[in-house]
């Protein structure tokens, strides 16, 4: 049977969602929830408080997503954040916390993206459709490598890589995207994340190095550079992608992501393309370019890579099969100029040596066989469709309030909110008509916030496109300026 909470929940008539979720974060914050607490079910909470169940799963959807809480089977939502200093707490506890660097002293562990609950309509990005993966090919390669893998088990292997996975993507984006590199120029890693935390120990002096960062762009990047040491510098995009003159000149390495901005969309068009290469040849700066879901285009010839047009060996070319393929595969890549292979390689053998070599053996059969190009290309129309119906339902239903800015390849689609109201509010109210979706402002680092929606496109098919809109559109209308 539920227990009910040892403290009162104030619910005002308006504004319930937000409410309800701030009590309930503030009570874990300040130790009234402690961890390991279940919360009462979503039926008893909202029968006892007087508001919908809705109200309730978005509420703790909302503390889910953040990580202060979990959901566990036969437990419903248990508290994960212990508070930063819960009553009582020792003096030993608070010494502990001082000693962590100071960027993770107020860390809490994330939830898990697949412990949120399914949600009817499911618009986050990053979130490919793994369901038309093929698993069954990739489980009879996976078979075939293991029996060819059980000789080279007693002992590490090289950190670059597997030979054959190094091979099989050198060949893969010279042709997808006319990437110049061979074998010998790729480091296998475990996801573009950890490329970026490679690059960021063999580029940044702690204290000395400024990193130019899109603004808004992808925040995991940016956190990794700072932990590093790094002094990291917002500069704004615009249709044409990073506006090159806007960097400043003390900055050495610059991220961007040019064949699909993250998150706004636009492609950085030529001049910038060779503006940015120029700034790096004249100020002895690297840059390291996220090629993240540039696979999927569906309009025009693909501008060429930084990478293909770089002549001073300045440009990291970052590769990921978590879009492609499927978020758990943990596999990555980075095309390297060659005087930095051997530092990448030294660091990568303190980290972890080399990512999983079954991982690695099978997706060097998946590609060398044609499966990822048939894949991609399956998944391009898939998506594709599903990119057609989503600007189609939002300029029959939404085109008073949202605007799609302009793009032609990637998982995701932006729009600009027009109407006066916070995007973050229009998150919220969605969430209770059990529809997910992010703002855009979430991704912002200078003053400038945006104010807009991205939809992602692996969750909803195009079938339910129109219908799902039409959610969104109902929740909008309710902040329609008067």
């Amino acid at each position: 049977m539920d227990q009910p909470l040892a403290f009162p929940l104030d619910i005002p008539v308006r504004g319930r969602l937000q409410a309800l979720h701030g009590q309930l974060r503030a009570a874990i914050l300040d130790g009234r929830l402690r961890m390991g607490q279940a919360l009462p079910s979503t039926r008893a909470l909202s029968s006892s408080l007087g508001v919908s169940r809705n109200t309730v799963v978005a509420a703790y959807d909302l503390l889910l997503s953040e990580g202060y809480v979990v959901a566990r089977q036969g437990a419903g939502y248990v508290v994960a954040h212990a508070s930063a200093s819960p009553a009582g707490a020792s003096r030993t506890e608070a010494r502990i916390e001082e000693r962590l660097q100071p960027r993770w002293r107020d860390a809490i562990t994330p939830a898990p993206m697949n412990a949120l609950p399914p949600s009817r309509y499911d618009f986050r990005v990053g979130m490919p459709d793994a369901s038309r993966f093929p698993f069954e090919v990739w489980r009879k390669l996976s078979a075939r490598a293991l029996r060819t893998l059980t000789h080279a088990m007693s002992a590490y292997d090289a950190v670059e890589g597997r030979a054959a996975l190094r091979e099989a993507i050198a060949g893969h984006v010279s042709f997808a995207r006319a990437v110049s590199c061979s074998a010998a120029d790729i480091m296998v890693t475990g996801g573009a994340q950890q490329a970026f935390d490679l690059l960021a120990r063999i580029l940044v002096t702690p204290g000395r190095t400024v990193l130019a960062v899109e603004d808004p762009g992808y925040p995991q990047l940016r956190v990794t550079f700072e932990a590093a040491g790094a002094r990291v510098v917002p500069v704004p995009v615009d249709e044409e992608g990073l506006i090159v003159e806007r960097i400043p000149p003390e900055a050495r390495v610059i991220y961007v992501t040019p064949s699909h901005q993250f998150p706004t969309g636009m492609a950085m068009s030529p001049a910038r393309r060779v503006a940015l290469l120029e700034f790096a040849r004249r100020h002895g700066a690297v840059i390291v370019e996220d090629d993240y879901d540039g696979e999927f285009r569906y309009g025009g010839r693909p501008l060429d890579a930084l990478q293909t047009l770089d002549r001073d060996g300045s440009v990291f070319y970052v590769g990921t099969f978590s879009k492609s393929l499927f978020p758990t595969l943990r596999l990555g890549y980075v095309v390297a100029p060659p005087w930095a292979m051997a530092a990448l390689g030294s660091v990568r053998q303190f980290v972890d040596r080399h990512s999983d070599l079954l991982a690695q053996d099978t997706l060097a059969l998946f590609i060398a066989e044609g499966h990822l190009a048939r894949h991609v290309r399956k998944m391009r129309r898939i998506y594709a469709e599903r990119r057609d119906a989503l600007l189609e339902a939002l300029s029959r239903h939404a085109g008073e309030a949202l605007r799609p800015l302009a793009s032609d390849a990637g998982l995701h689609i932006t729009t600009e909110l027009h109407w006066p109201v916070p995007a973050g509010k229009i998150v919220e109210h969605a969430a209770a008509q059990d529809l997910r979706i992010e703002a855009l402002d979430g991704y912002a680092i200078g003053g400038h916030k945006p104010n807009g929606l991205l939809f992602g496109l692996g969750g909803v098919p195009a079938t339910r496109m129109d219908e799902a809109v039409r959610v969104l559109a109902r929740v909008l209308d309710a902040h329609r300026p008067r």
